[in-house]
């Protein structure tokens, strides 16, 4: 697999984390971190009677429509857990939240800024922001949950992922295109992607699936995030005569390109990467287009589906918890990062130790966490044998639906998907 520009990006990141690094930020654990089962010792963010946890997100600007349902996911979660007497029943869960912006130079900076007061990091939001702290996690054998998908985190001890990555979801996505959706190897099949290390992981998975079934990718068309006139990419798709688009991208984008092909009659049939959804679009103006020509790769089933046996308890707890929270995709996702984390703690205090280096080493215990079908269960333990869920629901745009989306076939694992490899990110 091509990993050159990926990793030009992954360099350029990783050189801006140490250096702002170098600026503050506590980093030791304090205290012994126990070693031995008992009760853990005091340690950093745990103070014998609290784990705190910290939550780096994009809480404002145009990426908070993922990051606020994401965070109060975390939240209802801990609620429920806390609510039971918390962790192994005694130890009960505090989230300290930073604003990330969705930048990555931001998120070292608030990551900096609290990593001396929490165990782990429950949420880190997006792919660029996550290999921005990366470096920093490792030197500080710190452990984090990113909220992104790329397979680049499975074989990353100090990551805890969840779900299927990105990579597999446009695997699965392009297997759904040619047996069921109405393509061909012979199809003009072309990608419209963010210009950044989230973009390449959707490509990656096109380009691995294009290997596998033998299809050409005629034209790729890169944007920045942010960008206002869509008019030249849309026009050098429709210009090389595409018949699918897959697209990655975050909402705000996903809208205006979806606008702009709209209005230019451009009717392709697209797939999106999952975070290029949220439920505004299906009551919007492009929405018509959308439910015409757009399917969404995802994750776990429609909001209310309680054939699902996690979505019951999971709605349950939202009116509980969290009442005026809206149906949201983005919240389950949450809700799952911080299942895992408890997971994590669960063990930690088991084997007697939540420092920092005590959860490194309870990660590597960890065994299979189910998620209730609201994800795939995810097999961790060391990170070069974890085994992470392949399989992707697609969604088609209902605006009847709770959040604006209906299952159109739900956890399906194509053959090219048991076939990718995960490799580690200095691989």
């Amino acid at each position: 697999m091509v990993r050159t520009k990926r990793w030009t990006a992954v360099s350029a990141l990783a050189a801006t984390a140490l250096l702002v690094a170098a600026c503050g930020g506590a980093g030791d654990d304090g205290g012994s971190g126990g070693g031995q089962a008992g009760e853990p010792a005091t340690t950093a963010g745990f103070d014998g009677t609290t784990i705190k946890l910290g939550v780096l997100s994009p809480l404002s600007g145009p990426v908070a429509v993922i990051g606020q349902p994401l965070t109060s996911g975390n939240k209802v979660w801990f609620d429920h857990i806390n609510s039971q007497g918390g962790i192994a029943g005694k130890y009960r869960v505090e989230l300290v939240q930073e604003d990330t912006q969705y930048k990555p130079d931001v998120t070292v900076q608030q990551y900096n800024k609290v990593k001396g007061d929490v165990v782990a990091f429950t949420q880190i939001l997006g792919t660029a922001p996550t290999l921005a702290v990366l470096p920093l996690l490792q030197s500080d054998e710190m452990i984090a949950a990113p909220a992104s998908l790329d397979a680049f985190w499975v074989r990353e001890p100090n990551l805890l992922p969840i779900g299927a990555p990105y990579q597999i979801q446009s695997i699965n996505a392009m297997d759904h295109y040619l047996s069921e959706g109405g393509g061909t190897t012979d199809s003009t099949i072309c990608t419209m992607i963010q210009d950044d290390v989230y973009g390449e992981a959707g490509q990656e998975g096109i380009d691995f699936a294009a290997k596998e079934y033998g299809f050409e990718v005629a034209n790729t068309q890169r944007f920045k995030v942010g960008t206002e006139n869509y008019a030249g990419q849309i026009g050098a798709l429709a210009g090389a005569g595409c018949e699918m688009v897959f697209l990655t991208a975050t909402p705000t984008d996903a809208g205006k390109i979806w606008g702009t092909a709209a209005q230019a009659k451009f009717t392709p049939k697209w797939y999106a990467q999952s975070p290029s959804f949220v439920s505004a679009l299906a009551k919007s103006a492009v929405a018509p287009y959308m439910r015409q020509y757009v399917t969404i790769a995802a994750e776990g089933t429609e909001w209310g589906d309680e054939s699902v046996p996690g979505m019951k308890d999971m709605i349950d707890r939202v009116e509980q918890y969290a009442p005026n929270q809206e149906p949201d995709y983005y919240f389950a996702f949450g809700y799952n990062q911080a299942r895992a984390m408890t997971a994590l703690l669960e063990k930690a205090v088991e084997l007697g130790d939540l420092s920092h280096a005590g959860l490194l080493r309870a990660s590597e215990e960890l065994g299979t966490v189910s998620f209730d079908g609201l994800t795939g269960d995810y097999t961790y333990g060391p990170a070069d044998t974890r085994n992470p869920p392949r399989s992707t629901t697609l969604f088609s745009v209902d605006p009847s639906k709770p959040f604006g989306l209906a299952t159109l076939k739900y956890d399906f694992t194509s053959e090219a998907a048991k076939k990718f490899e995960f490799q580690k990110a200095d691989a």
